[in-house]
C-alpha cells in the first residue's frame, strides 16, 4: 500500500473519532501501537482537528478576553506539540531510508517528507469540514454549490499532494533526491531568545 493512502485513511479515522464527541477536550484513544508510524499519523491529524475547532471558538467575537488568552495559549502549545511530532515522523524516514545512498546527481526537495504529510493532515481537515458544509441544511443551495465546487478542488489537492509525496518517497529511496532536516527553532517559545520572556 502506498504511504499516503495509509495516511489518508489513518486521517479520516482520526477526524471520525474526534467528532464522536465533537469537544476540544476529548481524551485521545489512539488505537495504534506507540512506537509505530500509525501512531504518529493518527496523533498528528489528531491535534490537528483539535487545534482546528480552537481556532474555531476563538473567533467567536463575544468569547470572554480571559477565556481567549488561555485558549491562545493553548494553541501556541498545540502548534509547538505539531512541530516535534512532524520532526517525529522526518526521523522515521530518516531511519527507513537510512541505507539508501544518494546519486551523484541527486536533488534536494523544497521540503521534508513529514512537512508534506503536515500540509496532507491538514487538508483532510479541510476535506471533512467542506463537506459539512455541502450538506448544511440551514443554508441555502447557493452556499452548499460554492462549497460543493471548493470541495472538489481540496479532493484534487490531496490527490496530486498524494502523487507528490509517493513519489518523493520512491526518489529517496532510490538515491534521486535525498533528505536534509532543519529542526524548526521557534525563537518566541524559547526562554533565552525571546526578549519579552529573557528581559523580565
Amino acid at each position: 500500500m502506498a504511504f499516503t493512502k495509509q495516511a489518508n485513511q489513518i486521517f479520516v479515522q482520526a477526524i471520525r473519532d474526534y467528532h464522536l464527541t465533537d469537544r476540544v477536550d476529548t481524551d485521545i484513544n489512539n488505537p495504534y501501537r506507540h512506537d509505530s508510524i500509525e501512531y504518529k499519523l493518527y496523533l498528528k491529524c489528531w491535534i490537528d482537528t483539535v487545534q482546528w475547532h480552537l481556532e474555531d471558538i476563538i473567533r467567536d467575537p463575544h468569547i470572554d478576553p480571559v477565556e481567549a488568552l488561555g485558549l491562545k495559549r493553548r494553541i501556541d502549545r498545540s502548534n509547538q506539540d505539531r512541530t516535534d511530532l512532524v520532526e517525529e515522523i522526518d526521523s522515521y524516514f530518516r531511519q527507513l531510508y537510512s541505507e539508501a545512498r544518494p546519486l551523484p546527481d541527486a536533488r534536494l526537495n523544497t521540503e521534508s517528507p513529514a512537512w508534506a504529510v503536515d500540509r496532507l493532515s491538514i487538508l483532510a481537515l479541510k476535506i471533512w469540514h467542506m463537506q459539512e458544509q455541502t450538506e448544511r441544511k440551514d443554508a441555502d443551495q447557493a452556499h452548499r454549490n460554492r462549497c460543493q465546487a471548493k470541495l472538489d478542488v481540496l479532493r484534487e489537492q490531496q490527490a496530486d499532494l498524494s502523487t507528490a509525496i509517493d513519489q518523493l518517497l520512491e526518489d529517496i529511496e532510490a538515491g534521486r533526491k535525498y533528505m536534509k532536516v532543519y529542526r524548526q527553532m521557534k525563537m518566541y517559545n524559547d526562554p533565552s531568545t525571546n526578549p519579552i520572556l529573557y528581559k523580565k
